[in-house]
């Protein structure tokens, strides 16, 4: 058959939601986003994803990528995220949908993905951002954060940061070319960005990052727990609902091909 490759940039917030797969049991956003396609090209693919995120995890900047027959395909394509968007609920919406080479792939040529994760830092949690952020309470030490956040960039075996699986991954390591600590008043926003992340590695480190902040870990033994491999030596998992996938990056292309013949721009 004769498909159209389309690549989407979808948001949501995900505190309603079983992570962004296809869910047995409760809603993922990836179901939700192909009943979308579903209503308007019955002949759409399976949506391929960039990356895949937990329960409770939001999302800025999700890549994905679908088929869609030509047949089917009689709108511009500028419409087409505001088509999608009109069968989704206001929590998922797609930000971007753009036409593709038939050779892209949203999750194989990803070359880099930034995570932010957002902390309240006061005694009173502040309402407004209640659901989209980790309230601590304690104060927490930005020198200390900030020096043991530098010990994480390069490339190293993450297991120790890593959540359990029930199977072992072929490699733990990964390159962490970002990980930045910004405070603006009694909220923190940490910036982690690298070519790959383990499964709940994010909140592993942030979780980390905020004991050494409470003065329970050092931030030196920050290089120790790296070289243990060993998820009970280092600290708590941070929560779900302050972390938010940013953005995916891939190559830029090295010029702009001419629309494809019978396509509408």
């Amino acid at each position: 058959m004769d498909n159209l490759k389309f690549k989407l940039v979808v948001a949501y917030d995900g505190a309603a939601y079983q992570g962004w797969q296809v869910q047995k049991t409760g809603t993922g956003v990836q179901g939700l986003v192909e009943a979308a396609l579903g209503r308007i090209f019955p002949g759409a693919t399976r949506l391929h994803s960039s990356s895949r995120t937990d329960t409770g995890v939001h999302a800025l900047g999700m890549a994905a990528h679908v088929e869609i027959p030509r047949a089917e395909f009689k709108m511009p394509v500028g419409r087409l995220a505001r088509a999608l968007n009109a069968f989704l609920p206001e929590d998922v919406r797609v930000l971007v949908a753009v036409r593709v080479p038939d050779a892209f792939h949203a999750r194989f040529d990803a070359i880099g993905k930034q995570y932010r994760y957002f902390i309240w830092n006061h005694p009173a949690m502040n309402p407004l951002m209640r659901g989209r952020a980790w309230h601590v309470p304690v104060p927490l030490e930005a020198k200390a954060m900030r020096s043991a956040a530098k010990l994480f960039l390069g490339r190293h075996d993450f297991k120790s940061f890593a959540g359990t699986r029930s199977y072992e991954m072929k490699s733990n390591v990964r390159t962490l070319t970002r990980c930045d600590i910004r405070k603006s008043g009694e909220s923190f926003i940490f910036i982690l960005e690298g070519d790959g992340f383990l499964y709940k590695m994010c909140r592993g480190i942030v979780g980390t990052l905020v004991q050494v902040g409470q003065g329970k870990i050092p931030p030196l033994e920050i290089k120790n727990i790296l070289t243990r491999r060993d998820r009970r030596e280092a600290g708590m998992t941070a929560p779900a609902q302050g972390l938010v996938l940013w953005k995916v990056f891939y190559p830029k292309p090295s010029r702009r091909r001419p629309a494809p013949a019978g396509i509408i721009q």
